[in-house]
């Protein structure tokens, strides 16, 4: 029996080995088969027009808590639906259009003038046509720039992880607020890699 152990607890060795090369997640597995993970950087507009000709924000709830002492007319848990259109440039009217941020707003601080976003940025042009972004984050009006999440997506962006530097532009009007995004999304390297166009999308590494 005791000559009999040394091989036995190799045995048990060689099982549990076994077993852990069993269990290395799935996502781990497929990044390192499709080779180094990729960086792509996407620039655009986003237009909230919560109210007038071409309104494209609408608030569905209005929040059952105190008024806001940061933003006058507005209550604690007020929610906004979104469909704002996404442009190559700052202009509404003479950019060309790439894709919609479709989802919610809402706010979120007792005192601060704070959005909880939950959006998608489905992409309607150019290399990336038909892929979506998932977003969400902390959105500090009141900030010069704001850091939101990339916590997924679809198409080009399956299992894309990353940030969104996300700056109110300028106003065009009153309910017209133009705000510009930087979007770095890592993908792995399996998923597909059409070709950066010139302009709006760009492939960093």
């Amino acid at each position: 029996m005791a000559e009999s152990t040394p091989r036995f607890l190799f045995l048990v060795s060689l099982v549990v080995a076994a077993l852990a090369m069993a269990t290395v997640p799935a996502a781990a597995a497929a990044h390192d088969a499709g080779g180094r993970s990729r960086l792509i950087h996407l620039h655009f507009y986003m237009h909230d027009i919560t109210g007038g000709p071409g309104q494209t924000a609408v608030q569905v709830v209005k929040g059952p808590g105190p008024a806001h002492p940061a933003m006058p007319g507005y209550h604690f848990g007020d929610t906004t639906v979104i469909d704002d259109a996404l442009t190559d440039g700052p202009s509404a009217s003479s950019s060309r259009l790439v894709g919609r941020a479709q989802g919610t707003y809402t706010l979120a601080s007792l005192t601060e003038p704070v959005l909880a976003v939950s959006m998608t940025v489905a992409l309607t042009g150019g290399a990336y046509n038909g892929s979506t972004l998932a977003v969400v984050g902390r959105d500090d009006v009141s900030a010069g720039v704001r850091e939101l999440a990339v916590v997924g997506g679809t198409g080009a962006f399956r299992s894309a992880t990353g940030h969104v530097l996300w700056r109110t532009a300028r106003m065009e009007s009153r309910d017209h607020m133009v705000l510009e995004l930087d979007v770095y999304a890592t993908v792995p390297g399996a998923s597909p890699a059409p070709p950066p166009p010139a302009g709006v999308v760009r492939q960093v590494a």
